[in-house]
């Protein structure tokens, strides 16, 4: 009967579910927010100081090298390891957004770079949050692990063809935003 038992998640899963949402949820709204700036829709909430535009890539340093530091030197409990796992992915969001610039020192927001990074990242943070532990693993998890990752490798083909076509027909849009919107 024990074997029958659910247990709760271990820990590191729970902070994996958080930072994935963090994530996600993080990204969509700064590329949103980015794109309403731009195109004038909302006030210009970029911070500039003394000339220079202030990019969000440097919060999420800030807020990284913050968590670090927390997590490195003081002994938190489970309800303060999730804040820092919320505010981890909320800064690896804000900092891999802008990916393909850090990576290319400079160019446009809308680097193919930045995309692929977050992508990336969102599938590591699925597979921490949501895979089943070692000990639990049986045959069918294989099976369906195999079929998942086969989907997902079909699906990234495709969602990448899809992305030269739609970078053909979307970057140059959004690059005019980009230059006519505030620097």
């Amino acid at each position: 009967m024990a074997d029958a038992k659910i247990l709760p998640p271990k820990p590191t899963r729970h902070l994996a579910r958080l930072t994935l949402i963090a994530f996600l949820f993080t990204f969509i709204a700064s590329r949103t927010l980015v794109i309403l700036i731009m195109a004038r829709r909302v006030p210009d909430l970029f911070l500039h100081m003394g000339g220079t535009h202030v990019h969000h890539l440097n919060y999420g340093i800030f807020l990284l090298s913050a968590v670090a530091g927390i997590l490195l030197f003081a002994r938190l409990n489970d309800k303060q390891r999730s804040v820092c796992a919320v505010v981890y992915g909320f800064a690896m969001a804000l900092t891999f957004d802008e990916f393909g610039m850090w990576l290319h020192l400079g160019g446009s927001y809308w680097q193919r770079a930045s995309f692929d990074a977050v992508i990336v990242l969102l599938s590591v943070f699925g597979i921490l949050a949501f895979l089943p532990r070692w000990q639990r693993l049986r045959t069918h998890h294989y099976i369906v692990g195999g079929v998942v990752l086969a989907s997902v490798a079909v699906f990234y083909f495709l969602l990448f063809k899809s992305l030269k076509h739609a970078n053909d027909k979307l970057i140059p849009h959004l690059m005019e935003l980009e230059q006519k919107g505030p620097q």
